[in-house]
């Protein structure tokens, strides 16, 4: 990776070192690359950046600041982007083993309508801090940032692990969530950082061979820990979530020692009063700090809590017309309506900044990542309990989710290699979204029955896991390349809210969807018969109890199970196909092959 050989010795600087030198545009401001000035709320990349290839201006780019831009060396780099990513290993690795192991948690403590909330409450905690991540780190730094986000991520993890009620190990996610977000966004951050937009779709593809290695590692790791270790360890599934501690620990220090990149130091605003008075308006980091979007990130976290609240109880655990429903709902919608009320007009530094977001390609690319997202945790979370109500085991199931990785570490290099020689990236997002649909289609045809070939899941996985994969890259480089380089952080920050929000969305729309249709046919089939409430209840509850069916119930209950799977698949695929014709809605702009986005 070819890169200026005279920042160097500006890698070792101490973490609050300046990086950059003063801009020279008379504001004493010193912007350092790729990251979201705080000053002012847009503004301009590079005096010298040309506007995207439709000819539309980049988004915020209306200031005459520029950002002055020094490039680390390859060596430098290498180091940076290494040792994070030994933090996107972990965090992959915990998305896979909760994956492989919620139904044996959730029947561990009797419910599985758990299973959406384990994946739930790590979201939505990510879905709150991923956005101030950007803002937050600007200031502090990235690695200090990614410090916090290690030691969290293993705190969540470690609370997880000596759990015994289901109101702990959700504690233990929510936590875990605040850490892994940071984690996943603030390596994203890093990598625009020190990386030209040209190149930057390789260095994508990098970090997520580091995600597919730690999600193949944690799919083998949570179905191992559940067969081998359950008979010799009280709960197998508790060492995975051991094992995942000391590892963010090392990761935390590495970080600390080898991660230096100095934050943004603002210089002071002079602002103009009406009476034609100067008054200086302070940038200093507490200031900056102050000036941080928490009401909005609060908005968003009751609109997606209050949701999920409503959508898992309704029909599931109280009916669709009881009051808990019925407030539940509506309450979330306000959340959200306030959410977009305050983040248009009140909030100084939105977490989701409506005026870059409204634009063409960014909103295509954060409504594509959002839809996709759901239907890719759908497929994430229900095919291993498919596979595990078929009768194969949490290792079984693991091994299966492996061709998913697998996908997406080949396809994101390969789209980044492709982008770095071609420059050109819409028709590739389409290409990315048909191997995504084609995935979906595969799965709900072969996936809705109980024989169908064992081979089946690897196919449909594989081709699941690339076209999601290849579609990260594509998605996060188009907003990059679409907004000016002060604003490369916040939008980052944008696409990983959106991802969270579609996740949460997704397995919540998945849960009703499934524990509605599964509900539905068993008391179609059985309700008539002694004794079915309490049985349809334990089956609900726990897999277990399907190796402890009453005579004659056998094939009706995996018939009702292969019925709610198929419901599931369906939603996905029609998530999927949106996701299609929204990738398609980007518009072309350049991609840079300097940090300067200067014309090549």
């Amino acid at each position: 990776m070819a890169a200026s050989e005279t920042a160097a010795a500006s890698g070792a600087a101490d973490e609050r070192t300046p990086l950059l030198a003063s801009n020279g545009t008379g504001n004493g401001k010193s912007p350092v690359a790729g990251l979201a000035s705080e000053g002012n709320d847009l503004e301009h990349a590079s005096s010298s950046a040309p506007n995207g290839e439709d000819g539309d201006p980049l988004l915020g780019d209306d200031d005459s600041e520029q950002a002055v831009v020094v490039e680390e060396s390859s060596a430098r780099i290498a180091i940076i982007l290494g040792t994070v990513y030994v933090g996107v290993f972990v965090g992959a690795a915990d998305a896979s083993v909760i994956a492989t192991l919620s139904a044996p948690i959730a029947s561990e403590f009797h419910s599985l309508s758990l299973m959406s909330w384990l994946a739930a409450a790590y979201l939505v905690a990510n879905a709150a801090c991923q956005p101030v991540s950007g803002r937050v780190t600007d200031v502090v730094g990235r690695g200090p940032g990614l410090v916090f986000s290690n030691l969290f991520f293993a705190l969540g993890n470690f609370i997880c692990a000596v759990s015994k009620d289901a109101t702990t190990m959700l504690i233990g996610r929510t936590i875990a969530g605040i850490g892994g977000g940071g984690l996943m966004a603030i390596s994203t951050f890093l990598a625009s950082d020190l990386v030209p937009l040209r190149r930057r779709g390789v260095i994508q593809g990098v970090g997520n061979i580091a995600y597919g290695a730690g999600a193949m590692m944690g799919g083998v790791l949570g179905g191992a820990t559940e067969h081998i270790w359950q008979d010799r360890f009280y709960g197998g599934w508790r060492l995975a979530f051991y094992v995942q501690v000391p590892i963010s620990i090392v990761s935390a220090i590495l970080v600390s020692i080898l991660v230096r990149v100095p934050p943004h130091q603002a210089a002071d605003d002079i602002v103009t009063a009406a009476d034609g008075s100067t008054v200086r308006k302070s940038n200093s980091a507490l200031a900056q700090l102050g000036r941080i979007d928490f009401p909005g990130a609060g908005f968003l976290v009751a609109f997606l809590s209050l949701l999920l609240l409503g959508l898992n109880a309704g029909g599931n655990v109280v009916p669709w017309t009881h009051p808990l429903v019925l407030a539940s709902l509506p309450l979330s919608l306000a959340s959200f309506a306030a959410f977009i009320y305050w983040e248009s007009y009140h909030a100084h530094h939105p977490i989701i900044p409506v005026r870059l977001v409204v634009s063409r390609t960014v909103m295509a690319a954060c409504i594509t990542n959002l839809v996709s997202t759901a239907a890719m945790l759908m497929a994430i979370f229900y095919v291993p309990l498919y596979l595990q109500v078929r009768g194969y085991t949490a290792a079984d199931a693991g091994l299966r989710l492996l061709c998913s990785p697998f996908g997406v570490s080949i396809t994101s290099v390969g789209s980044g290699l492709i982008m770095k020689s071609t420059g050109r990236y819409v028709k590739l997002g389409i290409a990315a979204l048909v191997c995504f649909v084609g995935g979906y289609i595969l799965a709900t045809v072969g996936l809705s029955t109980a024989d169908s070939a064992p081979w089946y899941p690897f196919v449909a996985f594989f081709f699941i896991g690339g076209g999601y994969g290849a579609m990260l890259t594509i998605t996060l480089l188009a907003c990059i390349a679409s907004v000016a380089q002060t604003q490369q952080a916040v939008i980052t920050s944008a696409t990983y809210a959106f991802r969270s929000v579609g996740g949460t969305l997704g397995l919540t729309i998945a849960s009703a969807v499934y524990q509605n249709i599964l509900r539905e046919r068993l008391w179609d089939r059985f309700g008539h018969l002694p004794g079915a409430a309490e049985e349809i209840a334990r089956i609900r509850d726990d897999l277990g109890e399907l190796q402890h069916l009453p005579p004659g119930w056998h094939d009706g209950v995996i018939q009702s199970f292969m019925d709610a799977f198929r419901g599931v698949w369906l939603t996905g695929l029609g998530l999927a196909v949106i996701g299609l014709v929204s990738v398609a809605l980007m518009k072309q702009h350049t991609l840079h092959s300097t940090l300067a986005r200067s014309r090549e």
